[in-house]
């Protein structure tokens, strides 16, 4: 793990993914050093019992406590929060996680600010997060060193470029839930052959993290892991002739592009 710097950090906006960063990146450094604001107080409260970081119900007080900002609220609020805090960021570094809103509009509000974009994924709640980043023209090479290491801290983290963003979010934003509805369709299958709920879902959720490990650590490609397990007139030979039957392949690719198109959308 790399160290990690005495910069302060910011988050404007308490929902989900901010409280899924939070808890990785304040595990990495002390919580008098993390910042978060939100308009309503009891949303404060729940990551103040939690994680014992400041809080504020000021987003122009976060920005000035913070060397970093995370921006985390909803793509339709985001302008809004940005002209609010536009005259209070001055050598701040901005980091966006709003799906779909490019770097060039926060530029375009903010001015001439360093502006870095991530996506992230909820599997940093668990330190397990593979997320993806692009830099603005503003922003330094000290900046995107600094996010690598902040993001690090909660998985692992890509620069790209910005194009690039809205593919890397359907495989890595909505990716979690993708295998989330393969690992409960197959472990619902052993359910109704007598396995108890806990015992196939355990069991399917335990394989699908085992196989993540088994790619990385190993460095394997799946189609290399699946010639590990599909032993010729094997069982799981059988289960493979099934999907190529039902075309599952092109049934996946028909998902990735339906959900590459609307997260397109979201950018316009």
């Amino acid at each position: 793990m790399q160290k990690m710097s005495n910069k302060k950090i910011g988050f404007i906006g308490t929902g989900k993914m901010a409280t899924a960063l939070i808890s990785s990146i304040y595990k990495n450094r002390p919580a008098k050093e993390i910042i978060a604001s939100n308009h309503k107080e009891e949303n404060l409260k729940k990551v103040k019992s939690k994680y014992n970081i400041r809080t504020t119900l000021s987003n122009k007080e976060a920005v000035k406590n913070s060397d970093i900002v995370f921006i985390c609220v909803k793509p339709q609020d985001i302008d809004n929060v940005l002209k609010e805090i536009k005259n209070e960021v001055k050598n701040q570094l901005i980091v966006s996680i709003a799906a779909g809103v490019k770097i060039r509009h926060i530029e375009g509000i903010l001015g001439k600010k360093r502006v870095i974009r991530v996506m992230p994924n909820i599997n940093c709640l668990v330190g397990e997060m593979a997320a993806g980043f692009s830099k603005g023209k503003y922003a330094t090479k000290q900046d995107v060193d600094e996010i690598y290491r902040v993001l690090n801290a909660a998985g692992m983290a890509f620069l790209i470029g910005e194009d690039l963003i809205d593919s890397l979010s359907v495989i890595s934003g909505c990716g979690p839930a993708f295998f989330a509805y393969f690992m409960k369709h197959i472990a619902d299958s052993g359910i109704k052959k007598g396995l108890k709920k806990e015992i196939a879902y355990n069991l399917a959720a335990k394989a699908m993290l085992g196989t993540g490990k088994l790619l990385l650590e190993l460095n394997l490609t799946p189609s290399q892991l699946i010639g590990m397990v599909a032993s010729k007139k094997g069982v799981t030979v059988e289960g493979l002739k099934v999907l190529d039957k039902r075309k599952i392949k092109q049934t996946m690719e028909e998902m990735f592009n339906a959900a590459l198109k609307r997260s397109i959308e979201l950018g316009k």
